[in-house]
């Protein structure tokens, strides 16, 4: 691992010291030297030291390599990474302006952007991650839901288990009095649209949303709620909620702890589907465009090398340090080492469980992002139908694949990734089935796409 003090053949030109001992105060623009060793063809940057923020979740470990690896310092970044309390804190303070970026959960931008909770004009240039959630249930939950899972020939259950099994036990519940909780991390988190996914796919009612009630809770078979990601392994074993859907290494945890069972991923759910994202304000980015070049610059490259054989167990000693995940390495390594333990004992190879470079994953596809908005119009975060039109055209203010592009175009010129690492795209994939329930996936039907479930709002065509 590479810090400040060990990188000390920098040469700091005399602004940024001004600007470090509180000098004078406008923006300097820096051009920092490279070391001999390095080949990075340094930008002008207009603001040199920033304040990054993040939850502890093995996802943010592009933020924290790019720190720890010296990547940013390459590119004449010298960055602070804090971890912050909760998904609304880190949205607020990046629009106020105290983090000049954070790792955010993808549906934050796009909800400021389409009118749901807070407005700001966010940008998303870097897509963080793949996969990497899971939803897990009590074991009181398990043992009444595994009766109800097909099991292989050695009497091991099948995967991807489908909330089917769930049904009967949410029936249980009700008939004895007792309302059936599960908890997610934010309202327009993947996480919430995931459960309910999983959930709406065995027709299991999760609830809508309206102008009026943003609780999410009508006509709710589940009631779903809010509780953020470290503390959801304590409120499932307090018995406050019965199941729910985290990021890592939350899932883990609760097998750790004997608490909980996985009983699914989101890679099951929604094969390879986005995850969380880098955000910085519209604003940032216009006044300070080299540094956002440099900044995904940094953050690609800690994509790569998280994704490369044999850099897990280093990235997994990282991130169990105190200022970034702070799990046991153990518990932190049981996902992010290609593998996933469901009951304990039942540890299965998934590779793909942890995506930080493979398959595009660091491109901000305009797909990815439609994704959620037809989740929000769904379930009526979005109130009122759209034209599909404006799908596409909210998602290409806040999704920057050419920021992207000029970071990945340089990296090439550098010799740090291959050409053929940056796609050949108009920023949308493929139509896709890889869903739990089959159901197909067209970004650019997007209406039809929200039509094509049984639970959920239908649109007609608006013009």
């Amino acid at each position: 691992m590479k810090s400040l003090l060990k990188r000390s053949f920098w040469i700091l030109p005399a602004a940024v010291l001004l600007f470090a001992c509180g000098g004078e105060k406008k923006k300097e623009t820096v051009v920092a030297e490279a070391t001999p060793a390095s080949t990075t063809k340094t930008l002008e940057i207009e603001k040199p030291q920033l304040t990054f923020g993040f939850i502890k979740l093995t996802d943010m470990a592009p933020l924290a390599i790019a720190k720890e690896k010296g990547f940013f310092e390459d590119e004449g970044l010298f960055v602070s990474v804090e971890a912050q309390s909760n998904w609304k804190n880190v949205l607020d303070r990046v629009i106020d302006g105290q983090l000049d970026g954070s790792h955010m959960l993808a549906g934050q931008p796009i909800a400021a952007g389409a009118g749901f909770g807070r407005q700001a004009e966010l940008v998303t240039p870097f897509s963080m991650d793949l996969n990497g959630n899971g939803i897990t249930v009590s074991n009181d939950v398990w043992s009444k839901m595994k009766p109800n899972v097909p099991k292989d020939a050695d009497g091991k259950p099948i995967h991807p288990i489908k909330a089917d099994a769930l049904k009967p036990v949410i029936t249980e519940y009700k008939n004895s009095g007792k309302a059936f909780k599960m908890g997610m991390v934010f309202p327009v988190s993947t996480h919430n649209y995931e459960i309910r996914y999983w959930l709406a796919a065995a027709g299991i009612h999760p609830g809508m949303y309206t102008a009026d009630n943003v609780q999410g809770q009508i006509d709710a078979e589940v009631l779903l709620s809010v509780t953020p990601p470290p503390q959801m392994p304590a409120t499932l074993e307090a018995g406050t909620i019965y199941g729910y859907c985290v990021g890592e290494p939350w899932n883990q945890q609760a097998v750790f702890k004997g608490i909980g069972v996985p009983v699914t991923t989101n890679y099951d759910i929604w094969k390879n589907n986005p995850e969380k994202v880098f955000v910085m304000t519209k604003k940032f980015v216009d006044e300070n465009p080299n540094t956002a070049i440099a900044v995904t610059k940094a953050l690609i490259r800690a994509g790569k090398w998280l994704d490369e054989p044999g850099n897990r167990a280093e990235a997994v000693k990282i991130l169990s340090m105190s200022q970034y995940v702070g799990a046991d390495e153990a518990v932190l390594a049981n996902s992010m080492t290609g593998t996933f333990e469901f009951e304990k004992g039942d540890k299965r190879e998934m590779p793909d469980f942890n995506v930080f470079y493979k398959y595009n994953a660091t491109y901000p596809f305009y797909s990815d992002g439609i994704w959620f908005l037809t989740q929000m119009r769904r379930w009526g975060q979005i109130p009122e139908a759209k034209p599909a039109d404006w799908y596409a055209s909210t998602i290409k203010d806040i999704y920057r694949p050419d920021i992207w592009t000029k970071a990945a175009k340089l990296l090439v010129e550098e010799g740090n990734i291959p050409a053929s690492d940056i796609p050949t795209t108009d920023g949308y994939k493929p139509a896709t089935a890889d869903f739990i329930d089959g159901t197909t996936y067209d970004a650019k039907d997007p209406i039809g796409y929200i039509n094509s479930f049984k639970i959920g709002n239908k649109d007609k065509a608006v013009q």
